[in-house]
């Protein structure tokens, strides 16, 4: 938890304010924070492929191969929210000699994204693509997740927001405060996608399914604005 503290104080100056003078307003600026680790519940995994050639049509169309026979089985098991299936880049760019810089070839690339809270379907899904590599595996937080963890944590942050404006008011010689601006805002701490060694699925026996750990994400809501300081008890 992160606490930070400010105090102002403005005076009212003129003969017409002298009563009121007696009585200095003064703001408070603070700030309070609360987190939580939440299992992250979405799994995804790119694969990729690259295709070269001296023909760019020929290039390009074993990729095409390559991806379409990713997306027939990948197709098999999609469905809305649990095992989510999308092609990625697909790029075809010329070859050239180091040395003359004449066209020599060409070159190109293919990827097909995967992910979803189905992390079962999805790790027994690497087993079967043959035709492309893994090339990236992560886990993040879903939506849901995350608002739900929010919602828990943004009370807490409230709590510990309105517990410090009460604790620093006493300290500071006053009976309560007023609630001024307040801003909540959230952040999630993104995880560190796994980079897998490219290798060919087709060589891991009995279409095993890719080893995964979903791990924790760190979620936390920060409440900062400002109480007006009272001498007497406020109703709130």
């Amino acid at each position: 938890m992160r606490t930070a503290v400010a105090l102002s104080t403005a005076a009212l100056l003129g003969s017409g304010a002298a009563l009121a003078a007696d009585v200095p307003r003064e703001r408070l600026s603070l700030s309070a924070s609360a987190s939580a680790d939440v299992t992250r519940d979405v799994l995804g995994v790119a694969f990729s492929t690259t295709r070269e050639g001296n023909d760019a049509a020929g290039v390009q169309a074993a990729l095409k191969q390559a991806l379409d026979a990713a997306l027939t089985e990948a197709r098999k098991v999609a469905k809305p929210g649990q095992v989510n299936v999308q092609t990625g880049s697909f790029s075809l760019y010329p070859r050239h000699d180091p040395k003359s810089g004449k066209l020599n070839g060409w070159q190109g690339s293919a990827e097909l994204l995967v992910e979803g809270r189905d992390t079962a379907a999805i790790a027994q899904l690497t087993g079967r693509i043959t035709s492309l590599s893994i090339a990236r595996v992560g886990y993040s937080l879903s939506r849901e997740a995350r608002e739900q963890a929010e919602a828990d944590i943004t009370a807490q942050a409230i709590a510990r927001y309105r517990a410090k404006a009460t604790e620093y008011a006493k300290l500071f010689g006053y009976g309560s405060y007023v609630l001024g601006e307040v801003s909540i805002a959230s952040d999630e701490a993104m995880p560190v996608p796994m980079m897998v060694k490219a290798m060919r699925m087709s060589a891991m026996a009995d279409e095993a399914a890719l080893p995964t750990e979903a791990g924790k994400a760190t979620v936390t809501v920060n409440v900062s604005g400002s109480v007006q300081l009272a001498r007497e008890a406020v109703q709130r």
